[in-house]
């Protein structure tokens, strides 16, 4: 990509993609997010199908983990090993699909024109695509986390996000699945950095969510108890 005079330098960036079992997908993805950043770090979160052969073979370096250890985990690995990298900034994707690679410049011109060091994708303003249960889901607990940090932000469980590299070190969260997400912005909310978000499209098509209803809602109220309790003891 090319910058005139009047636009800013676009950063360096890499993209981590947290993958288990996605052997169908992963490699359309891959392709697709390389047509805008070349370093491309799939994480191979212990999967018993063609994850990684058909990541390395689309161009993408991937990381093993030996066994499933949930995607907070991928994520930890895969800013860790970013961190090694001379990247202005790192963002990651859902390796399903159901973000657009074509959304990645959306998130490298927002960082270079405001600096902010957080943006997350926000997919509510396309809810008649949204199955009706991931929009309660995703409204109730935006609202909470958001309370809970002083800044608003409308998605806070779009896993579609950018960090500038000097966030990386506190992308710290002892939950291990889904609920690390909102862990760690309650975490970088905690240490003062600003979060924004960029407006994204979403594609809804015939995958079938890891995410479980039931027990993954649990998981997070138990963190954000945690947290809250934790938070409580050191003021």
């Amino acid at each position: 990509m090319s910058e005139t005079a009047n636009e800013p330098a676009t950063p360096n960036a890499c993209v981590v993609v947290p993958a288990y079992n996605e052997a169908r997908r992963i490699g359309g993805v891959v392709s697709a997010i390389r047509h805008h950043v070349p370093d491309v770090f799939v994480v191979d979160d212990g999967s018993d199908d063609d994850t990684a052969t058909a990541a390395e073979a689309a161009g993408a370096q991937v990381l093993r983990q030996e066994r499933n250890q949930g995607k907070g985990v991928a994520l930890q690995t895969g800013f860790r090993h970013a961190m090694q990298g001379a990247y202005a900034v790192v963002i990651s994707m859902d390796a399903d699909g159901q973000h657009n690679p074509d959304d990645i410049p959306r998130f490298l011109k927002a960082y270079a024109r405001t600096g902010i060091p957080v943006l997350l994708g926000n997919r509510m303003t396309h809810l008649r695509e949204m199955p009706l249960l991931r929009r309660w889901t995703n409204r109730v607990m935006s609202a909470m986390i958001s309370r809970v940090m002083g800044q608003y932000v409308p998605d806070t469980q779009c896993g579609f996000r950018l960090f500038r590299y000097d966030v990386l070190p506190f992308l710290n969260a002892e939950s291990h699945r889904f609920a690390a997400e909102s862990e760690m912005l309650l975490h970088l909310s905690d240490r003062g950095f600003r979060i924004d978000s960029v407006r994204i499209s979403v594609i809804y098509r015939d995958e079938q969510s890891k995410i479980h209803p039931v027990r993954d809602a649990v998981r997070f109220f138990r963190m954000l108890h945690h947290y809250r309790s934790n938070r409580r003891g050191f003021s």
